[in-house]
């Protein structure tokens, strides 16, 4: 039997670029505390041993100073066997990393640098396939099913790369799905997909043990692994892992409802709001008062979060002649605003113009609001 840890994409000195200096320094921070993360999860679910599925580090040339921090936190876990495979950001056309990895590594780190058997204990073999360069081109894993091991030897491969199209540029490096059965694996752990996903009972990608965007929707996690014996269905329990929350709500809303109620109702409670990123997407119809409260409301909610942004292109606007009216009752800005009202209404037009139209009428009516106060 053995039970084990399975992580990958720590993608350490990540940029952030798109996100403010002091969050940039918050999002690094997080992803390096996972090493000490991993090792305590792996600690309180019995297991000794923890497999990274590539892309420990984000580029090819990682900051010295960072390299030389991984390893020492590595080293820090000293009853932490960790398998560290390379992954596409991090290949072995990274030669100075690796080497420096090689030279410096402490005795409770193991690099899976070639498509050789890793004895790393009696009756279990980890067969990795490390990734040469960014985009190898073929399917790394095929060197597993000739791979020799004694009768009797729990099987577990190690890969880093796609298993279907994930947009990926290199498509004939797809691994096969079927790579667990044909090599008789009894776990394929892999790395790239940043999400938590299984590819059958024996494949599973682990996820990033701290999410790093909005794409995947779930909360940052690693995977326990139990195999009974060789031949065994392995037994995956997913833990949660991460700091930070990601969040891409939808709030879809209709004329006379409490927005503000709303859009609060989708918010995670006050004291989480900090160590939150959130994305609003608004969809549905309002008036323009209303889409003005619901501005109003996202912007006071802004200073909650760690990240606060709002989508306001899938909001239809709720015509009322109240509204009009409420810009001007007469005058340059009542024919403005009746121009773009028209305009916003107009079938001949294309959705994208007319949705333009409505925008601008809906800043038409902040402004004149903000006038009036």
């Amino acid at each position: 039997m053995v039970r084990f840890l399975h992580s990958s994409d720590l993608h350490l000195a990540k940029p952030f670029g798109r996100f403010d200096e002091l969050l940039r320094g918050r999002l690094h921070e997080a992803r390096f505390s996972r090493i000490e993360t991993l090792a305590e999860t792996a600690r309180k679910n019995d297991s000794r041993l923890i497999l990274l599925a590539g892309d420990t580090f984000d580029a090819q040339t990682p900051p010295p100073q960072v390299v030389r921090q991984a390893i020492r936190a590595f080293a820090a876990e000293t009853d932490i066997h960790w398998i560290i495979l390379p992954g596409n950001h991090d290949s072995l056309a990274a030669t100075e990393l690796w080497d420096r990895m090689c030279r410096e590594k402490p005795e409770n780190v193991t690099l899976a640098l070639e498509p050789e058997i890793l004895q790393i204990e009696d009756g279990v073999s980890i067969l990795p396939a490390p990734p040469q360069v960014r985009h190898p081109g073929r399917d790394l894993t095929e060197w597993m099913d000739t791979a020799e091991t004694d009768p009797g030897t729990i099987r577990i491969g190690l890969a880093h790369g796609a298993v279907q199209d994930f947009g990926e540029e290199d498509a004939l490096g797809i691994i096969s799905p079927a790579r667990a059965q044909a090599a008789c694996l009894d776990y394929l752990a892999l790395g790239d997909w940043h999400g938590k996903l299984n590819i059958g009972s024996k494949t599973w990608y682990s996820g990033t043990p701290e999410s790093d965007s909005f794409k995947h929707g779930i909360r940052a996690t690693a995977l326990i692994v139990d195999i009974a014996g060789p031949g065994k269905d392995p037994v995956v329990e997913p833990v949660e892992t991460g700091f930070f929350e990601w969040m891409n709500p939808r709030l879809d809303v209709q004329p006379g409802e409490d927005v503000a109620s709303a859009l609060e109702d989708i918010f995670p409670t006050a004291n989480r709001r900090r160590d939150t990123l959130v994305e609003v997407e608004v969809t549905g119809r309002l008036t323009l008062g209303e889409q003005s409260l619901l501005r109003r409301a996202c912007a006071e909610a802004a200073d909650d979060f760690g990240y606060f942004a709002s989508d306001f292109s899938g909001l239809a606007m709720e015509y009322d002649v109240s509204d009009i009216d409420d810009i001007d009752a007469a005058g340059a800005l009542r024919v403005a605003a009746e121009s773009l009202r028209a305009d916003g209404e107009d079938p001949d037009r294309d959705i994208d113009a007319r949705r333009i139209s409505q925008r601008a009428l809906g800043r038409l009516y902040a402004y004149a609001q903000e006038e009036r106060e």
